[in-house]
């Protein structure tokens, strides 16, 4: 293979924006051989994240840190070999170019930046100066002024293709039956994946359909093991999305569960039903965590008044209305009956598990540093941690533990994070080949018809 010279590889100038960098400290890696500059106004900026406890301000001091001992090796204005072949410089022009003066307003960071970037391109007209932000208006300004902008999407994945952990194939009703009838099946369906499922469909009648579980070591196809359609804390599955995740939610083998869906799929739901069986039922984890982020993940929630559980009940509402009917459906009809028209609220009954320590409603901001060994845990709203906050839960994991992932990745309310690059997404795509891993997206909506209609269509 023909080695690259230096005169193959025509060097380019990348200017970071802040939002890059407070996203992935290391960024400055991202672009082998070529200079990557960091306008001071980034550094200025950065200096205001660096105080928080926060991922922002844990990635601001990482990035203080990375620049510090690159400047031992030589001045940063006058630029620095990186160890991946390519320069970073910081760049002290703090003020816009004349010229672009009548376009950006210059008290503006974002337009500082700008700046820089333009006065670059100036600079160096042979080579291609290229504005990298995670901020959409950033590089639509970017455009207007003549410069080249790109989003930062290292270690994104492309949502439109990911892992499903279903793969559906269509075929006659006789092929259906015959496949019911049979306890395994050699693979010839093209599954490539540990804990991949096979949902087998009639065309036209959907339900006359059969979904199955791949088992890669054999590369064979069995019958689901762990969920037969009984109710698991009162709840059946409705769908064979839904049948195939309680599978994996149900296998004590499967350490971590991913479920993606739109809102009404039943995501956490079905999560909260499999943690009930297993920790009350079946006795295999000594206790139920759950969890979601409060956003910015990492804020502090001490000036809310109360004690931590009343601080926190606002965002683990969504929790407690699916543990209301978890615990309604368990009721029998002779229970309702003694309770009267009305019946009894169950918020005590949810109390109860709380005083006994079977359930814990834990906040993400408390969670680092902490090891939960022999416990099931739950992280709603998933989609809102990036990776580097998903590693951060996912190694608090300890022995016998078993996490499940639930959100909608087109759901996010944190900014510069979307579909292919939140935590959620970037574990489905690089965990689906491993054994102790499983997922699967839900696709029909069965909290009401109005529910799933507003899903599509809004």
């Amino acid at each position: 293979m023909k080695k690259e010279s230096k005169k193959d590889h025509m060097e380019k100038i990348y200017v970071l924006d802040t939002n890059v960098v407070i996203h992935d400290p290391s960024a400055i890696y991202a672009y082998p051989k070529d200079k990557i500059v960091i306008p001071i106004t980034v550094i200025e900026e950065t200096d205001q994240f660096k105080k928080g406890l926060d991922e922002k301000s844990r990635n601001a001091r990482q990035f203080s840190r990375i620049l510090d001992s690159l400047r031992e090796q030589n001045s940063l204005a006058k630029g620095v070999k990186l160890k991946n072949g390519g320069t970073l410089q910081v760049a002290l022009a703090h003020k816009i170019d004349e010229e672009m003066e009548d376009i950006l307003i210059t008290d503006v960071n974002d337009n500082l930046i700008l700046g820089t970037a333009y006065k670059f391109k100036q600079d160096n007209p042979s080579k291609e100066v290229i504005m990298v932000s995670k901020d959409a208006n950033v590089r639509i300004k970017a455009d207007a002024i003549g410069l080249k902008a790109i989003n930062y999407e290292m270690g994104t994945i492309n949502f439109e293709e990911l892992y499903t952990g279903v793969l559906k194939k269509e075929v006659s009703g006789a092929e259906v039956d015959k496949f019911k009838e049979q306890a395994e099946v050699k693979n010839i369906f093209g599954l490539t994946c540990y804990n991949q499922f096979l949902l087998l469909y009639e065309k036209d009648k959907f339900k006359h359909n059969v979904i199955a579980k791949y088992h890669k070591d054999e590369d064979v196809v069995r019958p689901l093991q762990f969920y037969k359609g009984e109710p698991i804390w009162g709840i059946k599955a409705l769908n064979p999305e839904q049948e195939a995740a309680f599978d994996i939610l149900l296998d004590d083998s499967i350490k971590i569960v991913s479920l993606i869906g739109i809102a009404g799929t039943g995501k956490t739901l079905l999560a909260l039903a499999a943690g009930l069986q297993k920790i009350i039922e079946e006795e295999k984890y000594t206790k139920l965590i759950v969890t979601r982020p409060i956003f910015p993940l990492g804020k502090d929630i001490g000036y809310l008044p109360g004690t931590k559980k009343e601080k926190y009940n606002p965002w683990m509402q969504p929790i407690y209305d699916n543990m209301e009917i978890l615990l309604q459906s368990r009721e029998s009809k002779e229970e309702k009956r003694e309770k009267g028209k009305f019946g009894r609220k169950r918020t005590s009954s949810l109390d109860e598990f709380l005083d006994y320590g079977f359930i814990e409603l834990e906040p993400l901001t408390y969670i680092r540093g902490r090891s939960l060994p022999d416990q099931f845990i739950i992280v709603d709203e998933a989609q809102n941690l990036s990776p580097h906050e998903m590693k951060t839960i996912i190694t608090r994991a300890g022995d016998r533990t078993k996490v499940v992932l639930t959100g909608d990745p087109y759901q996010i309310d944190i900014p510069y994070l979307d579909s292919g690059s939140n935590g959620l997404s970037v574990v489905v795509e690089k965990f689906k080949d491993e054994k102790l891993s499983g997922h699967v997206t839900l696709v029909k909506g069965e909290r009401s018809v109005l529910s799933e209609m507003a899903a599509k269509y809004l």
